[in-house]
């Protein structure tokens, strides 16, 4: 890490916030290490593999790698399998309505959907579980069930909206509601923070409406729009980032409940 040589508060604050990026940078190394893939992949010569399913090999890779190097551990790889699973119903459902598209051939692709996507959101889940851990994350007064149950309302509604009113005006209210009061607590530099959990939502929903706009300018997958040329990614999907986000934080956050309620019992268990 660098170090700044300003003294005082100033100086304090700077080292502080360069360590929270750097922290943050750690956190996206999965999300960073696949795109720079997905980037590379588009200045291979002609190969006889496609493109989409040399990225599924290479996404598949990139876990076992995070795994073994013990950067994510089992349960952390299976919210992010989770994460690949509800993004490909997600992509299937969404390139099925033309909302987006996969336009280069492969062998690994279902309904227009190469597997390949699902990393693309598991990627999402891989920044969760890494976040959670080198922060310390903390959840103060967090209403899991609540919190769950809207965030299961705001998946269906990504769905839904293309036949049935879109709601999401009302759930983005009720997901206020919900998480009203429930904070963040994270540690940078031994300092002990604390962010409302949903304007980590709204944050977290903009960084990822700007890795989308990366991510279709080297050709991940593209809008209508961008089949004539690269336009930048409309800004109605920072706010449904900010929306779906919620959905892998739920996720993320059963699985670590569940780790240290075993960690809590696991001491009983060898007790007489």
């Amino acid at each position: 890490m660098l170090t700044i040589g300003i003294v005082g508060p100033l100086g304090a604050a700077l080292r502080q916030l360069l360590e929270f990026a750097w922290l943050q940078t750690r956190s996206c190394a999965f999300a960073i290490a696949l795109m720079s893939g997905v980037a590379a992949s588009t200045l291979l010569p002609g190969l006889p593999v496609a493109r989409y399913d040399l990225l599924v090999v290479y996404g598949v890779l990139l876990t076992l790698l995070f795994w073994l190097r013990g950067w994510e551990n089992g349960r952390d790889v299976g919210v992010i399998a989770v994460c690949h699973v509800i993004g490909l119903a997600f992509e299937l459902v969404k390139v099925s309505l033309g909302s987006w598209s996969y336009p280069e051939p492969a062998v690994l692709k279902f309904a227009g959907v190469p597997l390949y996507g699902g990393f693309l959101y598991a990627a999402v889940g891989s920044y969760i579980c890494r976040a959670w851990q080198l922060f310390d994350l903390e959840l103060v007064r967090y209403r899991p069930r609540s919190t769950a149950l809207v965030a299961a309302g705001i998946y269906i509604n990504f769905f839904s909206h293309h036949w049935l009113p879109d709601a999401r005006w009302l759930l983005a209210a009720l997901l206020l509601a919900v998480t009203a009061g429930t904070s963040v607590r994270y540690t940078v530099r031994g300092v002990r923070l604390r962010m409302p959990l949903a304007l980590s939502f709204v944050l977290i929903g903009f960084f990822l409406w700007v890795a989308e706009n990366l991510a279709t300018y080297v050709g991940a997958w593209r809008y209508p729009y961008q089949m004539d040329g690269w336009q930048p990614v409309g800004v109605e999907k920072f706010g449904a980032w900010s929306l779906l986000i919620s959905v892998t934080f739920v996720l993320a956050a059963v699985a670590r409940s569940r780790r240290e309620r075993g960690k809590a019992v696991a001491p009983e268990a060898g007790t007489k």
